[in-house]
């Protein structure tokens, strides 16, 4: 598993774009400025849509208000169920939402579980804060656990 004061790898995270699909290289996208990173096992499912995602919604002002540029959400679903998940819970501009389909850049940052007929390979719920390209903190979950990936928790932590 991916450490902090480790550099952010390179991959392929999509998200839905004005036409299509939009490609951003992890490694780029969050090179400059401090971003808050967080993965969730899978868009509509309950913890993540009722905590995790709102959570995070709720407090992006106070995120950014503590030097935070951008808000990050990933999951292993397509790019365009997270475009309208993101609709769904209201994000607006206020979280990101990003695409790693096939888990192959969660997979190589060892962050990554196996959730049988659930839906196979997904994300491990976490939060990481990265600052000019670097993981400053990194706040991975206990199995069915809720807690340190918390917009709460990554605020008390910046």
């Amino acid at each position: 598993m991916i450490t902090e004061n480790s550099a952010v790898p390179p991959g392929t995270l999509t998200s839905r774009g004005q036409v299509g699909l939009d490609q951003h290289n992890p490694a780029e996208l969050f090179a400059k400025g401090t971003h808050v990173l967080f993965a969730v096992p899978g868009a509509f499912t309950p913890t993540c849509s009722e905590q995790h995602l709102p959570g995070y919604v709720r407090q992006a002002d106070a995120l950014a208000a503590k030097g935070v540029d951008g808000i990050y959400c990933l999951a292993t679903n397509d790019a365009f169920t997270m475009a309208s998940w993101a609709k769904d819970q209201k994000v607006g501009d206020k979280v990101k939402m990003l695409s790693d389909g096939d888990a192959s850049w969660l997979s190589s940052v060892g962050l990554t579980m196996d959730t049988g007929n659930f839906g196979g390979v997904r994300a491990q719920r976490f939060a990481m804060i990265i600052k000019d390209g670097v993981i400053a903190k990194l706040f991975v979950e206990d199995p069915k656990s809720f807690d340190v990936s918390s917009a709460d928790h990554v605020l008390k932590n910046l």
